[in-house]
């Protein structure tokens, strides 16, 4: 057994951070341990402050946990350091999105091929890669020896960025590999005698290997399409994973599509509503049409108001137990009726007592840690583990953690040269790009995105819309940094 100090940077975002003081809740090898929450929002803070001491309390589980507004405070004696801050919020997104959408950038400018995720910045994310790339310098200042998780998007800039550029211990972790336990509930499969692989990048990862009870399971897919496909209907925005455009992204490219990936095809499926709700299905068009991702925001911004005030009730009733089902009623009651089965189905994983919650931070900590070997897929430095694909560039691909770190399995079979050439190769290149224009700071760049889109008519259009992005108030710095490449 082996007690840490464990920092999360962003941990305003309370459903997430109560996930991860769950699970060191029952990873009892992490008992002792210090779990310091930070934010620059003082009453999600102490909303999650509230609940993770409540629930650590009930369970008798020794964890002490502290808060901070301060990076660097949080940082300072921490052996891993969580980052799932998002700057800005997502309402600087929104403010993108309008001034793009004026300019004629359905969704956005930052809606890319191969990148259609409503909230993966890459383009105008200035200060989202700034900040990130400034929390992995602090590490190396203050806590050499700590790995970095990081949680935040855009994922796959960022652990390239830092990977390549900052000499210390990190790794990239998304959970959109679990959509293929979606899909086996879905088949009716029975989850023991399934052995799967997904390989490629964050984001866009494929199904490499599919088989049941060692025999080839594709064909149990291919069945479930002809059967089942024409009377599917999404059960909410996110319900994508056996939808028409995972099916036709799988018949294009010759293995099936996992998570986030089915999000992030090309224009074929994006140009407008009409063409998502075809592809996505009724009513939204999926979750990065502009039906979806309000349906999205709203429930975000309601998911964290109850969790506030959930933590107001427990303040002013000390003496309530937090796994009673009396109190558990009383929390469900706090939310709004068009959150409260998403709200329910979160407070019941989190509470449960003996369930954990998925994520993959803790089993990583722990196996670090305490030599516990666990099976994830992770996003870390290539280096030979995909063929053709260059070394330096951060893939999301099976591995397993112990005492000695993160090592890759081996990707049996290798993803198909279609997907390499006519996917991970285009989405690496828009990585690069990315990466080029904040590390040179030479706006060129940034235009260069847009001159090659297929919606851009004019150059001048791009002019106008990036002087308006970096007009904004919040884009000072990012305007500065791209002031002296113009010609």
């Amino acid at each position: 057994m082996a007690a840490t100090k464990l920092s999360i940077i962003g941990a305003g975002s309370a459903a997430f951070s109560l996930r991860l003081v769950g699970d060191l809740c029952k990873t009892k090898e992490l008992a002792g341990s210090l779990v310091s929450f930070m934010d620059i929002d003082e009453n999600r803070l102490n909303a999650v402050y509230v609940l993770a001491k409540k629930y650590a309390e009930e369970l008798g589980v020794d964890l002490e946990f502290e808060t901070t507004t301060s990076v660097e405070d949080a940082i300072r004696d921490s052996s891993f350091v969580v980052n799932t801050a998002l700057v800005g919020g997502h309402s600087y997104f929104e403010k993108v999105r309008r001034i793009s959408e004026k300019y004629g950038y359905y969704r956005g400018i930052d809606s890319q091929e191969f990148n259609m995720v409503s909230d993966y910045y890459t383009i105008s994310n200035f200060n989202q890669l700034k900040f990130m790339y400034d929390v992995a310098k602090m590490i190396e200042k203050f806590s050499p020896k700590a790995w970095l998780l990081q949680a935040a998007n855009p994922v796959f800039e960022l652990t390239n960025l830092i990977s390549r550029n900052v000499p210390i211990n990190m790794v990239g972790i998304c959970h959109g590999h679990h959509a293929v336990d979606h899909m086996i509930e879905v088949l009716g499969l029975d989850k023991n005698k399934v052995d799967w692989q997904v390989a490629g990048v964050n984001h866009g990862i494929w199904l490499t290997r599919f088989l049941y009870e060692g025999k080839d399971a594709y064909p149990l897919i291919d069945k479930w399409f002809e059967e089942e496909l024409a009377s599917w209907k999404p059960t909410n925005p996110f319900d994508d994973q056996l939808s028409p455009v995972a099916k036709d992204m799988y018949e294009f490219y010759g293995k099936m599509p996992i998570g986030d990936t089915v999000r992030n095809g090309s224009w074929k499926y994006h140009y407008n509503l009409e063409t998502k709700k075809k592809w996505f299905g009724e009513p939204w068009g999926g979750v990065d049409s502009e039906l979806g991702w309000k349906w999205y925001q709203e429930r975000q911004a309601e998911v964290a108001i109850t969790m506030q005030k959930v933590a107001r009730y427990f303040q002013e009733n000390p003496e309530a137990k937090l796994l009673s089902r009396e109190t558990y009623d009383e929390i469900v009651s706090l939310a709004k009726d068009e959150v409260k089965e998403e709200f329910t189905q979160e407070v019941f994983k989190i509470l449960d007592p003996e369930k954990k919650s998925g994520e993959q931070h803790i089993l990583l900590v722990n196996a670090l840690l305490n030599n516990e070997k666990v099976d994830l897929v992770l996003n870390v430095l290539n280096k030979g583990a995909l063929p053709g694909i260059p070394d330096d560039v951060a893939v999301e691909i099976p591995v397993y953690a112990d005492k000695d770190g993160i090592h890759p399995y081996q990707v049996e079979p290798d993803i198909p040269e279609r997907i390499k050439k006519m996917y991970l190769m285009p989405r690496i290149l828009r990585m690069e790009w990315a990466l080029e224009a904040f590390l040179t700071g030479d706006r060129r760049v940034l235009e260069e995105f847009l001159i090659r889109d297929p919606r851009t008519k004019s150059y001048d259009q791009v002019v106008k819309v990036i002087d308006e992005v970096l007009g904004l108030p919040e884009n000072e710095e990012m305007r500065k940094h791209y002031s002296n490449s113009r010609k």
